[in-house]
């Protein structure tokens, strides 16, 4: 989007999932550079806020994509999947898959803190019919979204009870570590195992009956749709306003009556990374 517009794009991260001291350096750097616009997906939605403010102070057009900043107007503009939603539609479609049994199942969240982690954790509870506290729970921890250590968390979970039925999960490596424990205790076919992205690999994971579910975002949207806000405000000096949701769609190949979803034929035509 940025070469099509004629745009320079500079493009840095941390070192790290959750390494909020590279991204204040990054900002740091980008404003003394004179960056006009700055799109960020924060690692930490209120560690940033004070590199965002004086940017925006010195004219910097802030827009967060993908994560909101906490509070939302601290940045100028969002664009976003709405996460609480994403989670919403994972657990409706678990509770549906699984009919008339009453949901047993495990919680596999990201990094502790972290909003979208919230919000899909708190949206799946919504659409599952679940609390927090209910005893339809049977565990949870944080696995900051990486295969191993969601495999390490499942294994762990398994240790005290083997008797769950279904897996929510914050994204598709967690999904994938899900997978491989409930594999190799030889119980993954009585589990539907929900997530979140809509990655190829996500999709495949779905398309192999690893994973029953997953809600996919559209990242490539909100990137192409935060420069074209960029380059709008380069030349004319408007600014996006509020939360723009980029939308979700459900990719399933076992669609079910009251979720509207694609198969996994349409996700791949879709799918981002």
């Amino acid at each position: 989007a940025a070469d099509s517009a004629g745009a320079e794009l500079v493009a840095l991260a941390g070192k790290f999932d959750g390494d909020n001291e590279g991204q204040v350096s990054a900002i740091e750097n980008l404003v003394q550079q004179g960056a006009k616009t700055i799109l960020i997906t924060p690692s930490n939605s209120t560690g940033i806020l004070g590199a965002i403010r004086n940017a925006r102070n010195k004219g910097v057009l802030v827009i967060a994509l993908d994560t909101e900043t906490d509070p939302k107007d601290a940045v100028d503009a969002t664009f976003a999947t709405d996460n609480t939603e994403a989670g919403r539609l994972q657990g409706t479609y678990v509770k549906a898959a699984l009919g008339t049994r009453a949901p047993k199942v495990i919680m596999l969240d990201g990094t502790p803190g972290s909003t979208v982690s919230e919000q899909r954790h708190n949206g799946f509870l919504q659409g599952a019919g679940l609390k927090t506290g209910d005893p339809g729970i049977l565990g949870g921890d944080a696995t900051n979204g990486e295969q191993n250590k969601a495999q390490q968390v499942t294994e762990n979970l398994l240790q005290r009870d083997t008797s769950l039925n279904s897996v929510y999960t914050l994204n598709e490596p967690a999904a994938r570590g899900a997978y491989v424990a409930l594999q190799a205790k030889g119980i993954a076919a009585q589990v539907v195992i929900g997530s979140i992205d809509g990655s190829c690999q996500g999709v495949t994971d779905v398309k192999d009956g690893k994973v029953a579910v997953t809600v996919m975002q559209f990242p490539k949207k909100m990137a192409a749709q935060g420069v074209q806000a960029a380059v709008e405000f380069a030349k004319s000096g408007k600014k996006p306003t509020g939360f723009v949701n980029t939308g979700v769609a459900v990719i399933t190949d076992k669609p079910l009556p009251g979720v509207q979803s694609q198969d996994t034929a349409w996700g791949l035509q879709n799918c981002w990374g």
